[in-house]
């Protein structure tokens, strides 16, 4: 496989955490739908509380993941949904976490009044290509 190319160029204003354009060779894709902070039971992690829902939600992601044969490694797109962007040093912290720092994927970011149920604050879907 082609190698993957993270890219930034000078004509667009330094990224903070994420990659302006991964140019990434796919021979197969894994869309991961949105995750929200629910546990194998379905029951509320973390209720009102923004760090507790997404440390669950990027669990839930990384179980997504790896029953698709995939990992963070593979993951080239993020997406997040959330109640209140003031978080986003939260969502930072959680993510470095899981993703490549090196070389992170691209990312969107959406203030959103709402998601499917009111307790929910963020919810984050993704695009991997395993290689």
């Amino acid at each position: 496989m082609a190698e993957r190319r993270f890219l930034n160029p000078d004509s667009l204003a330094a990224p903070a955490g994420y990659t302006h354009v991964v140019d990434a060779p796919a021979a197969r894709l894994v869309y991961v739908s949105g995750q929200v902070a629910l546990d194998t039971e379905g029951n509320l992690v973390g209720e009102g509380d923004f760090d507790a829902q997404t440390r669950q939600v990027f669990e839930n992601l990384t179980a997504a993941l790896a029953s698709a044969e995939a990992s963070w490694a593979d993951v080239v797109k993020l997406t997040y949904f959330v109640r209140d962007v003031g978080q986003v040093a939260v969502i930072r912290a959680v993510r470095d976490q899981f993703v490549d720092t090196e070389h992170p994927p691209a990312s969107s970011l959406v203030e959103v009044s709402r998601l499917v149920r009111d307790e929910f604050l963020i919810e984050v879907e993704a695009v991997a290509i395993p290689g």
